[in-house]
């Protein structure tokens, strides 16, 4: 029997896949679960409209992170600190202080698209690379500033 699968089945496929199994598994197992249903020629015109639809979403998606990302390109995002006598920071800047600092500025960036290898701990500007889905990335420069007091 092929079924048009609704969601990631382990060892058979992928969501909206279309796959050929036996009677038995198909009327026992997946379309009592809600994993599959019968491709009928009504379903495997739905399972186009589905394919359009994500492939449209993919698109939108795809042109909001490459505007994000060149947005981002080259900014320089200013963080003041407070600082001991011997301009010894008193806290370590990470990917969560950058983030809330870009969200401040107005850019969407979760903290795991921040690539930073180890927390800053000094005054200076620091390149750091921001990751986007779709392999896009980009570079923006965080400068670390001794807060007035």
């Amino acid at each position: 029997m092929k079924v048009i699968l609704l969601q990631d089945v382990e060892k058979l496929g992928k969501k909206f896949e279309l796959k050929d199994v036996s009677d038995g598994h198909a009327r026992n197992f997946l379309i009592p679960n809600g994993l599959a249903k019968k491709a009928s020629e009504e379903a495997l015109k739905w399972l186009e409209m589905q394919k359009e639809i994500i492939s449209k979403k993919e698109e939108e998606d795809l042109k909001k992170n490459q505007d994000a990302a060149s947005n981002m390109d080259g900014l320089e995002v200013m963080i003041p600190v407070k600082t001991g006598d011997d301009k010894q920071l008193f806290e370590s800047i990470n990917a969560q202080k950058i983030s809330e600092k870009l969200k401040e500025l107005g850019y969407e960036v979760k903290k795991n698209q921040i690539m930073l290898r180890d927390p800053i701990k000094e005054l200076g500007e620091f390149p750091v690379k921001v990751h986007f889905e779709h392999n896009l990335e980009t570079e923006i420069k965080v400068i670390i500033i001794e807060e007035k007091r």
